[in-house]
């Protein structure tokens, strides 16, 4: 499903270059959970942006479903990032006078489906995350960890078989946490998805079938 092989991105400041990430490689399966944990600067949200084509890599590939992303059209990446991928960002991006119903259905929405037909999506994710008495609250009545559920329902209503959680729990305590990180695990395995999930909790490592380290832009 998505393959990085040998993909380095670097950053040239004044006095220095920074290597972000340097010569990852790493596959990630459908029906897979993957963790990828380490220090802040490690270079973790840097891999997901190039995984979802909101950076470009200096060198290597980064493939999914066997297509370089490098060699897709700007439409053809358009339809990657709302229809095969999703990604979960640390910050909500929500729409702050829209209900948490509204902002669950938005992606759908922007990919031309009906508004009845994508709150029907959207209502029972918000459900599951543990929101199904909110959905008509707005951001400014929910508190941030209810936010970030928020967030986390509007992607998995879009079902992608690509998702990527960039810290999805770090607005959330320990057993809310807990129930996401295994909600993403269970999408992986009931629906065939690939998850790469970024994370500073280590219980999460336990969760995943695979996790690794990354440090200094490489993975150990």
């Amino acid at each position: 499903m998505l393959e990085l092989a040998e993909v380095v991105k670097r950053y040239r400041g004044a006095s220095e270059e920074v290597h972000a990430v340097e010569e990852l490689t790493l596959r990630v399966d459908p029906g897979e959970m993957v963790a990828l944990h380490g220090p802040s600067g490690s270079g973790k949200t840097t891999l997901l942006l190039l995984i979802a084509a909101l950076l470009q890599p200096d060198s290597g590939t980064i493939r999914f479903d066997g297509r370089d992303l490098a060699s897709l059209s700007e439409r053809q990446i358009s339809e990657y990032q709302l229809r095969d991928m999703g990604f979960i960002y640390q910050r909500f991006r929500l729409m702050p006078r829209a209900s948490a119903l509204e902002n669950a259905a938005r992606k759908l929405l922007v990919g031309g489906m009906r508004m009845r037909e994508a709150q029907a999506r959207a209502k029972p994710w918000l459900e599951r995350v543990g929101l199904g008495e909110r959905i008509g609250h707005t951001p400014s009545e929910m508190s941030g960890g209810e936010c970030q559920r928020v967030a986390i329902a509007r992607v998995l209503a879009c079902e992608p078989r690509l998702i990527l959680a960039d810290e999805p729990t770090g607005n959330l305590d320990n057993e809310r946490g807990r129930e996401i990180v295994q909600l993403l695990s269970s999408i992986a395995h009931e629906r065939n998805a690939a998850v790469l999930l970024v994370t500073h909790d280590l219980a999460a490592l336990e969760i995943a079938d695979r996790s690794f380290a990354l440090r200094d832009g490489s993975l150990t």
